[in-house]
């Protein structure tokens, strides 16, 4: 089993105290559909960076068309190679809890996550 790091045990920490299950596939999905349909465009500069420094061409890099996440590339049928390292970027985990009035309250909390490119990853065999 992988070590986790404090940021990990603190994420698992909050989604057990919200109950949540997902299934493998589900947890793909919702990564690919968070990769997609972000707002934030606050990481593309450092995804371009980020990879011009790993020897891809600056028009190459298109976040949210060839640039996701492990999980994402999952939920496209495709798996990173192994020995690949992405580049990590910051991304917000949105949440609901009941207050202590019974009321939903929204929150979130930043998370570090890793994307990478096209050419890291192949075809599912």
């Amino acid at each position: 089993m992988a070590n986790l790091t404090s940021n990990d045990s603190e994420m698992c920490r909050r989604l057990k105290a919200m109950e949540v299950t997902m299934t493998k596939q589900e947890m793909q999905s919702e990564s690919l559909d968070r990769a997609r349909n972000g707002s934030s465009m606050g990481n593309y500069p450092a995804i371009i960076a980020g990879f011009i420094e790993k020897g891809l061409a600056a028009d190459d890099i298109r976040p949210r068309e060839n640039v996701f996440t492990f999980n994402a590339w999952k939920a496209l049928g495709r798996h990173v190679k192994k020995g690949e390292h992405g580049v990590r970027v910051l991304t917000y985990i949105n949440g609901k809890k009941k207050d202590t009035e019974g009321k939903e309250k929204g929150f979130s909390f930043p998370r570090s996550s890793t994307v990478f490119h096209v050419s890291q990853t192949e075809p599912n065999a």
